[in-house]
């Protein structure tokens, strides 16, 4: 999910780390490369996905049953603790908004409606201003955090919440962009974004995969691309710990606020 072309190389150099490891197991079939060329709602339900990212709200809702936790990343950045994450929620540098209050009929960009850091975590913190009505003048729908993160500098949105690792990437490899884009405030908590295996892979497959990621988290010869990419290492987790993303999604519901909107 953290995949930017700044990154792709230390994320294949981890990959390549994975692959050594899982072939001396014999457990399993393993691509010499990542898959980025299919959708990502597309892989995760693939019957012979070995390992995916994935986003927290997906995980608690349409795939639900349908696939196995592996493990979450622990990631170095402002707004992470632990497994758990932050959005910043970001306005233009020179934007006179000095609240959330402030957005009130402002323009929107949200880089997915599903997404639990660009949609959920920031429609629970507009709810309860929203008082059961529309919020935005309008929500535009990106495709990405990068791109909505343009969007704002490029005065097509006001406000977009980025999940926090996505935010410290981007101010590390685009400073050009988030030199004109500031922090208005930074969202609740909420489980970070795990990854996950077929529903098909079996108790051992999934405790050598566990295994591996520790291994690479404490290689030391990957270091410098575990710095690349933020990486702390991986905790143990469960599909439950995800349904506080449903929380927070029952809260907006609650509040009559069931759509960013």
């Amino acid at each position: 999910m953290y995949d930017l072309p700044e990154l792709q190389d230390a994320n294949d150099a981890l990959w390549a780390a994975i692959v050594d490891r899982l072939r001396a197991r014999n457990l399993f079939d393993v691509p010499d490369q990542l898959t980025r060329d299919v959708a990502p709602e597309v892989l995760w339900t693939d019957p012979d996905l070995l390992l995916a990212q994935t986003c927290g709200l997906p995980l608690a809702t349409r795939l639900e049953g349908k696939v196995r936790v592996v493990a979450t990343p622990r990631y170095r950045a402002r707004g992470c603790d632990g497994v758990d994450y932050r959005s910043a929620v970001v306005v233009r540098a020179d934007s006179a908004v000095n609240s959330l209050h402030d957005l009130r009929s402002g323009r929107c960009a949200v880089n997915d409606l599903a997404s639990n850091s660009g949609m959920n975590l920031l429609r629970a913190e507009i709810a309860p201003l929203a008082a059961g009505k529309a919020f935005f003048k309008s929500v535009l729908v990106t495709g990405s955090h990068l791109a909505s993160a343009e969007a704002i500098v490029q005065d097509e949105a006001d406000v977009a919440a980025l999940d926090c690792v996505t935010w410290a990437h981007l101010q590390r490899w685009r400073p050009s962009l988030t030199d004109h884009l500031r922090v208005l405030t930074w969202s609740v908590r909420s489980p970070g974004l795990p990854l996950i295996t077929s529903l098909g892979t079996s108790s051992s497959q999934l405790a050598a995969l566990r295994a591996v990621l520790n291994e690479v988290a404490a290689d030391q010869s990957l270091r410098e691309v575990r710095q690349v990419l933020l990486l702390e290492g991986f905790s143990l987790t469960s599909a439950e710990h995800y349904r506080a993303a449903l929380r927070l999604q029952d809260i907006a519901v609650g509040l009559g606020y069931p759509n960013l909107a």
